[in-house]
């Protein structure tokens, strides 16, 4: 490998990272507004989703330009791959953050609903740390520590189930806690779909190390 060609994967690695540290930034200023009621964080969220999309595109163009310059083979190239596919997970990390921080500013306006805040809290703190490990995976090319993400999985979706269930039945014995409820079941959503996407990331970690597609397998 040419020097050039690793001090430019060596920068895009440190851009991958600085990206998600802005995205588990939103994610946790996100959790503040929904389980804190703290709604003043919320332009902080929106001002967090304006910097990953900027930082979304310059990854984006700097892995371009690192495939037109050194057309990299074998572990670079998968690399570079599993980075342009990370770079727009997280990117949508962000935009769910966002989405998940109006939900909660609209529900910081209404009663204080402690059953599913509970469930939610729970599924924040499985969710960022899938999130964590998940660039941690990435930054050490460590696929036990992938796979144990992937193995989370499941759990939060089983989460998100429940939740679905139980405000199934609220709405059925409470006409007037539909809107509330929905929001509550989007907040669930958007964060089983945040745990989607750190599976994704993790699933890449894989597949860069070991050449292995594990998207499509049975957990």
């Amino acid at each position: 490998m040419s020097l050039h060609l690793q001090r430019d994967l060596d920068e895009l690695k440190r851009d991958i990272l600085h990206l998600g540290s802005l995205v588990e930034t939103a994610l946790g200023n996100a959790s503040f507004v929904l389980r804190d009621r703290r709604v003043e964080l919320a332009q902080a969220v929106y001002a967090d989703e304006s910097a990953i999309n900027e930082k979304e595109v310059q990854i984006e163009e700097n892995c371009l330009k690192i495939l037109a310059l050194h057309q990299p083979v074998a572990i670079d190239l998968r690399f570079i791959v599993v980075v342009l596919k990370v770079n727009n997970d997280l990117e949508r990390i962000g935009d769910l953050a966002e989405n998940l921080t109006a939900r909660a500013v609209y529900l910081a306006e209404r009663e204080p609903m402690p059953e599913p805040m509970a469930t939610i809290n729970a599924m924040f703190v499985t969710i960022r740390s899938m999130l964590k490990d998940s660039l941690d995976s990435l930054v050490k090319l460590d696929v036990d520590l992938a796979r144990k993400v992937i193995e989370q999985d499941d759990g939060v979706d089983q989460i998100n189930r429940q939740m679905y269930d139980d405000f199934r039945q609220m709405m059925a014995r409470d006409a007037s806690m539909i809107e509330q409820a929905t929001s509550w079941l989007s907040c669930s959503r958007y964060l089983e779909r945040i745990a989607d996407l750190a599976t994704n990331i993790s699933e890449d970690v894989v597949f860069m190390v070991e050449g292995e597609v594990v998207r499509h397998q049975t957990h």
